[in-house]
């Protein structure tokens, strides 16, 4: 795996668990995550872009 996407992730990851006990029960855990995911996967390409690369 790319350093860069692994250290991305990691730290979307990270933010993610530390707020995920304040964002109600499972089910709403599990699509916020979801969404997270899917925003970070989206993002990470133009980051990429913009500090070039």
């Amino acid at each position: 795996m790319d350093p860069i996407a692994l250290v991305f992730y990691a730290v979307v990851c990270g933010l993610l668990s530390a707020f995920a006990p304040n964002f109600g029960g499972r089910m709403q855990r599990l699509g916020i995550g979801a969404a997270v995911g899917v925003a970070a996967a989206a993002f990470l390409p133009v980051l990429r872009g913009m500090i070039g690369l």
